[in-house]
């Protein structure tokens, strides 16, 4: 306890004096042992870096309020094969590493090791993934190799400013997909260039595959937001071919095999969605089975009863449900538990991946379907049909540019900045009813509601004359009385 207290001192120290500039954690702190309190050493971490958070004893214990957990640690383990002063394939000071505790990142830090003779800062962010995947992770690291771990909570800062704006914006691409996965890789990769400043690392890795999507959207940020720092991504560079090869391989490392049961699916999970591909699913042609559903039962063992929620929504963005105003993270954590339980938000459908090829996925987006059944509806009632069919002709390409990776192009942040000012009149609310899989609009209103019931009823009023409306016929319908008349003339 003493030690850790030393050393807890001795980060408070060097933080303190680099406040406006990068935290330099060289000095690693060493906090794999069990701490009888947390609270015995949560007041000498307060002048730490402005989010760290400290793991005892395979715990995220909480040292701030802020949402942004650190968790730095040492490793004195050693990889057979290294050479600290270079590596196979040259030579690396610090790296970054896109880290999630499954067998192939656990592989790859002895692999950048050997490889480039570099340290090796695991990287985890909590994009709502579940805190089954965080558990254990700094054993896991250290077991590997790493030199430290770094995790941290983008849960409200993913659904605030990536999920709402893509939301407003309308934006699914090719007809069906609600970006789950492309629009959670933009904040992750942001955040671990964040943290290769902080950390003085010289490059970045994935573990993304060379036939993916995955390693556009990462790569693409990294070159946006730091050109210099330099990509790793070993599925492009190494040997290993499949999973019995990394097994191997982390044998020959004295590295802790992952005994966790082999999910026959590659899933991604965040707070907007789940995805599903592999296995059976490489068929089209196969109807998903019944278990493969996590976030969502199925609709025929939904109850019988429907079920209607009220969102709230200012200005395009979400902000209650049921007429209580909560915070975006509980909003479409509550979304997400009404709309699974009714079997909301299922899709299966064939895309075309950036790089060529077509592959089939199949997501579970409750809580997400209802917003944005709600959102569309809301704007039925406050854009007029000009900007509407604007919109929705924008929200393609946004939709494209997200699934692209291009999430910090100039193009993408114009088109969001253009949807930004048409919604500001979509404001109000709108009720639904969910029953066994469908989302069906009941009521929807607005203070800024262009519809008027005194204009639209079939009752004669003052505003509209029905007489006018021959005068509008005959001009609208000009060009083609002209093209008639030439073709009988012409007797065609």
């Amino acid at each position: 306890m003493a030690a850790a207290l030393t050393q807890l001192q001795t980060l408070t120290t060097v933080a303190s004096s680099n406040r406006g500039g990068s935290v330099p954690f060289h000095d690693k702190l060493n906090c794999f042992g069990e701490v009888s309190s947390f609270y015995e050493v949560s007041g000498h971490i307060s002048g730490l870096h402005r989010h760290a958070n400290v793991c005892f004893g395979g715990n995220f214990a909480k040292a701030h309020k802020r949402t942004v957990v650190q968790a730095v640690l040492s490793s004195e383990k050693e990889i057979q094969g290294v050479n600290i002063t270079g590596g196979i394939r040259g030579k690396l000071n610090k790296v970054v590493l896109a880290y999630s505790g499954g067998l192939d990142t656990s592989v790859i830090v002895p692999w950048l090791r050997e490889n480039y003779g570099c340290e090796v800062v695991c990287f985890t962010a909590d994009v709502g993934q579940g805190i089954k995947e965080l558990e254990g992770l700094e054993e896991k690291a250290k077991a590997s190799g790493a030199c430290q771990l770094v995790v941290k909570d983008l849960k409200e800062e993913f659904v605030r400013d990536y999920i709402f704006p893509c939301l407003r914006a309308g934006a699914i691409y090719e007809r069906k997909y609600l970006l789950g996965t492309s629009m959670a890789r933009p904040i992750i990769a942001k955040a671990m260039v964040d943290v290769a400043k902080e950390v003085g690392a010289d490059a970045v890795s994935h573990g993304c595959t060379g036939k993916g999507n995955d390693q556009v959207r990462f790569e693409l940020t990294f070159f946006a937001l730091n050109p210099a720092l330099k990509v790793v991504a070993p599925w492009r560079e190494w040997e290993i071919t499949g999973r019995e090869d990394a097994i191997e391989y982390a044998k020959r490392h004295n590295v802790p095999v992952p005994v966790t049961k082999k999910s026959i699916y590659s899933r991604d999970r965040n707070l907007w969605h789940l995805s599903h591909e592999g296995d059976i699913l490489e068929d089209p042609e196969n109807e998903p089975k019944k278990d493969m559903y996590m976030m969502s039962v199925d609709p025929e063992d939904a109850p019988d009863q429907p079920e209607y929620v009220e969102i709230g929504i200012d200005s395009g963005i979400p902000v209650s449900v049921n007429g209580k105003k909560v915070s975006p993270v509980s909003l479409l954590s509550e979304l997400n538990e009404i709309g699974g339980r009714h079997g909301i938000g299922r899709i299966d459908m064939v895309e075309n991946r950036l790089v060529g090829m077509k592959s089939r996925g199949v997501y579970e987006t409750p809580g997400g379907t209802i917003l944005f059944t709600a959102a569309r509806e809301l704007e039925s009632l406050t854009l007029d049909r000009e900007t509407i069919q604007v919109k929705d002709t924008f929200a393609l390409k946004y939709a494209e540019l997200v699934y692209a990776g291009r999430w910090f192009d100039p193009l993408r942040e114009s088109i969001d900045a253009f949807m930004k000012e048409i919604t500001k009149t979509t404001t109000g609310s709108v009720t639904l009813k969910l029953y066994r899989g469908s989302v069906t609009v009941t009521g929807r209103r607005s203070p800024y509601s262009l519809y008027r019931q005194d204009i639209s009823s079939f009752e004669s009023g003052q505003i509209y004359d029905q007489a006018d409306a021959a005068g509008f016929i005959r001009l609208y319908g000009l060009p083609m009385r002209v093209r008639a008349m030439l073709e009988s003339q012409r007797g065609i």
